[in-house]
């Protein structure tokens, strides 16, 4: 306990940056309505940020580990903060390009932003968890720490969403990645401040053991592993895709007639939602064995899933939100499926940590290396999104939800099956 109050400053500073690392990530998904609004724009193409942001963690998952092996937690998370200030200030240079004259150079520009600040969240995901773990001496307290950065992450992915809302307002072609300017600006100002905090705040760091291809090729022996990475793949398709495509379906479904602005509190409801799953899993964590939640979870949302696709469209419920321009509670009046698609956040809110637990179960000195292969794929959700979007071209948005049905499916088979270690 006297190691963490001593260490108080670099608590908060963890604790911002999984926010932050949740306010950068989800930037990428109001952004797809801009550039689709810029002209005949595909779902596919739409996304681009979205790869470029999580295509990265195949990248840089393992090598974030080495980072941390080599120079420690303390000058990773630096190294990492101007990774992301230099991602920021490419995405936000793109906004300053006439999209008019060269769209074509405008989206290259916005992906390679967004590509490199994905570099950045892949560093930070490997600092925050095992970090907050540290300052809070481990054990439940340092799972404690962990569970409350979890809070502030969803809090920034509520906030994020509130806020492009507020700075699109009505989609038209006039709307330009520029108006996402003081969103980008506040990301940038927080990592600016968090690497001078960082910087001059002292940070106890136990030894690092270096990270040998040899134990990767350990850890990927085991079979409950392997199935757990692929859950992990197919999970950030159910987390990402669900708010995505709601936000997606609500902007450009004319009848509905709901704008950017509030689609955006609509879409910040699965968050809110995620941020409540959060504390009800960190209170019942200690009772409730991960396969047990996790097989509750899925069942969940294959059936919430299933309801959205198929419920009629009109048959509406009111779901709230605040505007922040008037501090004013609101309420938008959605199709009910939608309603069904936001309570997913209840679900997928403690699908990480219980696939984590279940899949490191049992690998001893290869629990480590195990962590930056979880961090590679993330970038599962770049894959899942890709072929939603593709479904959608094909098809409509409800129908490419059938591929949140498959992941969702694939997590239920490996709680109940896959799960199960076959040695330790």
């Amino acid at each position: 306990m006297s190691n963490q109050k001593k260490q108080w400053g670099a608590i908060i500073v963890m604790i911002a940056l999984f926010a932050m690392i949740a306010f950068v990530t989800n930037l990428c998904s109001p952004m797809a309505n801009i550039i689709k609004a810029q002209g005949d724009i595909p779902e596919v193409l739409a996304q681009i940020g979205n790869y470029g942001n999580f295509v990265a963690y195949l990248v840089m998952g393992i090598p974030a580990g080495m980072l941390i092996a080599k120079f420690g937690y303390k000058k990773t998370a630096l190294i990492g903060l101007t990774v992301g200030i230099v991602g920021i200030l490419v995405q936000w240079f793109s906004g300053m390009l006439d999209a008019k004259s060269n769209l074509g150079l405008v989206f290259t520009v916005y992906l390679i932003g967004a590509f490199i600040a994905g570099f950045c969240m892949c560093i930070l995901n490997c600092v925050v968890n095992p970090m907050l773990n540290l300052l809070g001496g481990g054990g439940n307290s340092g799972n404690q720490l962990i569970q409350l950065g979890g809070v502030f992450n969803s809090s920034a992915a509520v906030a994020v969403y509130i806020i492009m809302g507020a700075l699109i307002g009505e989609i038209s072609k006039d709307t330009a990645i520029s108006d996402a300017t003081p969103a980008l600006m506040i990301a940038l100002g927080i990592f600016v401040l968090a690497f001078v905090v960082i910087l001059f705040t002292k940070i106890d760091e136990p030894e690092q053991a270096p990270v040998e291809v040899g134990l990767i090729k350990g850890a990927l022996k085991y079979r409950h592993f392997t199935l757990g990475i692929l859950a992990i793949f197919l999970y950030m398709g159910i987390e990402v895709g669900v708010p995505t495509y709601v936000n997606m379906y609500l902007v450009n479904t004319p009848s509905l007639g709901i704008s950017a602005a509030t689609a955006g509190l609509i879409v910040a409801v699965y968050w809110f939602m995620m941020l409540i799953g959060r504390f009800v899993g960190a209170s019942i964590g200690s009772k409730v064995s991960s396969r047990a939640m996790i097989t509750t979870v899925s069942v969940a949302t294959l059936v919430l899933v299933a309801f959205g696709m198929f419920s009629d469209p009109a048959t509406t419920v009111q779901v709230p939100g605040i505007d922040w321009g008037t501090l004013t509670l609101i309420w938008a009046e959605v199709p009910v499926g939608i309603f069904a698609f936001l309570l997913v956040g209840l679900c997928t809110s403690v699908m990480w940590g219980g696939i984590f637990n279940m899949a490191v179960e049992g690998l001893g000195k290869y629990t480590a290396v195990a962590s930056g292969i979880f961090m590679t794929m993330v970038f599962g959700c770049a894959v899942m999104l890709a072929i939603q979007a593709q479904v959608a071209e094909m098809t409509d948005y409800m129908t490419s939800y059938w591929v949140v049905m498959f992941c969702a499916a694939y997590i239920l088979f490996y709680a109940l099956i896959g799960s199960k270690p076959a040695k330790k």
